[in-house]
């Protein structure tokens, strides 16, 4: 799983420090936006061809770790 995550980067440099994958300009919400728009893999790998699946499965990984952490209520 931590390969996966390899495939998001961070550089404050590009897209405004937000997650893209793989160092390119596609941002892990984009591909988020595409799936809640109703493509599917197929689709948003044909409209993105420099995506692979993993990719997508990185894009998955990251954003449930990004979500599932503890919230701390006073």
């Amino acid at each position: 799983m931590s390969k996966l995550l390899e495939r998001i980067t961070v550089n404050p440099r590009q897209c405004g420090g937000r997650p893209c994958i793989r160092g390119m300009r596609i941002r892990v919400s984009d591909v988020l936006d595409l799936f809640a728009a109703g493509l599917t893999a197929e689709q948003i790998l044909e409209e993105l061809p420099d995506l692979e699946m993993e990719d997508l499965k990185a894009v998955f990984t990251y954003a449930a770790r990004k979500l599932n952490h503890p919230v701390l209520v006073a």
